[in-house]
């Protein structure tokens, strides 16, 4: 049975804190991105390779895998407000660790603690936008919150990595210090006070695990999801080896896909408001589709640009996948919402190893097109094991079901 809630009122209206959840989501989506732009600098300064510098990268991503469950059930009784201010507080620390990092070993340290606050936070920031509407908008609102996420590729890292490029890296990861210091007095003002749920627990946070339709979803995402970071792992050597493209043009060709991505939140929220099993199962086609022309057209400098930009809009699978976490958890609401970020960063390893392995076989560049479409193809198989495993269950999530339909 659906439990309706009635939306809570921010104290300056929810436009406004709508925009500084977004806000939030991208300075933390920009401090994720831009180390792979500035990495031969980072490289440079701590005197390793730029493939040695990859650890940098992959330090950030394990933050956010071992940091969204552990901070959701130790703060499963946090005022959600107090909560996403503190994860601020952390991603602050970790950035101005990272100004400060003196040598190698340093800088792993700083990724690995600017890293731990991601997921929770991008989880609970959709938790917090959903209190603030209808049931029928929720997807909307989650949309709304990787807009933050989705901008960081468009706004966030060009100017963080013209700061770098300018004044040093260290500045950069000072600026994303600043911008986090700032969001926390914003979200202050801005966001409203959640009320605590009484009932959430350690315990309870735990309970989801036990979920299989949890652990479904989550899968859909780290695999359905790792096409799109099987393209975007090797994207710069297949705009320059494959399309023809100058190495300057590439920070404007990627603009193209955060664009995208931001247009791909926004009409995916939409959409899954509508009809969020539909919705899920739409995007994933889109992907496998446009992923694979990607491979087809990416010796054309048109096809590419367009199928890029497409290729883009496929992130709105993310609000939607968020939204059928928040349906299925039941008390687990801060454990699931935090996980469905791990799961996406275990989408970028997988995609970028599959990846790597079909161009270290010979298959070149813009074979990660095709094995980007064989995830999603994946991704939309185990969609459907969920929603036959769902309807096959003693009834549990059959309300929830035909409401998502």
């Amino acid at each position: 049975m659906t439990v309706k809630t009635t939306p809570i009122s921010a104290p300056f209206g929810v436009l406004i804190a709508m925009i500084t959840l977004g806000m939030g989501g991208l300075f933390i989506g920009t401090g994720e991105f831009v180390s792979m732009s500035l990495l031969p600098n980072l490289a440079n300064a701590t005197q390793i390779s730029v493939p040695e510098a990859g650890s940098y990268i992959s330090a950030y991503a394990l933050g956010v895998v071992v940091g969204a469950p552990l901070i959701a059930i130790a703060a499963a009784k946090w005022p959600k407000k107090l909560l996403l201010i503190a994860l601020l507080a952390l991603f602050a620390g970790g950035y101005v660790f990272s100004a400060l990092a003196w040598d190698r070993y340093s800088l792993l340290v700083a990724r690995f603690i600017g890293g731990l606050p991601h997921g929770a936070y991008y989880g609970v920031a959709c938790l917090v936008a959903a209190a603030m509407v209808p049931a029928n908008k929720k997807a909307q609102a989650a949309g709304y919150v990787m807009v933050g996420l989705a901008a960081a590729n468009v706004i966030g890292v060009p100017v963080a990595t013209w700061l770098g490029q300018l004044f040093g890296w260290r500045v950069t990861f000072a600026f994303l210090a600043g911008g986090g210091l700032i969001t926390m007095g914003l979200f202050w003002l801005f966001l409203p006070a959640v009320p605590q749920d009484e009932n959430a627990s350690i315990a309870s946070e735990l309970s989801g695990l036990k979920n299989v339709q949890v652990w479904l979803t989550l899968l859909t995402a780290a695999l359905g999801f790792g096409g799109m970071f099987a393209v975007y792992s090797y994207i710069t050597p297949t705009l320059t080896e494959v399309s023809g493209f100058t190495e300057q043009q590439v920070p404007m060709i990627l603009s193209l896909w955060g664009i995208g991505m931001v247009l791909g939140n926004l009409v995916g929220g939409w959409l899954a408001d509508r009809g969020l099993i539909r919705a899920i199962y739409l995007i994933m086609a889109w992907n496998i589709v446009f992923l694979a022309l990607f491979a087809v057209f990416a010796e054309s400098k048109v096809g590419t640009l367009i199928t890029l930009f497409l290729i883009g809009g496929g992130f709105a699978l993310v609000p939607a996948l968020q939204v059928r976490l928040m349906n299925v958890a039941g008390r687990a609401q801060t454990l699931a919402a935090a996980l469905n970020h791990s799961a996406f960063n275990i989408s970028n390893a997988i995609g970028a190893s599959l990846g790597g392995m079909a161009i270290a076989a010979g298959y070149g560049w813009a074979s990660t097109g095709w094995v980007a479409s064989m995830l999603a193809i994946i991704g939309i198989l185990l969609m459907m094991v969920s929603m036959v495993t769902d309807r096959q269950s003693d009834g549990i999530f059959s309300d929830q079901v035909n409401h998502e339909q």
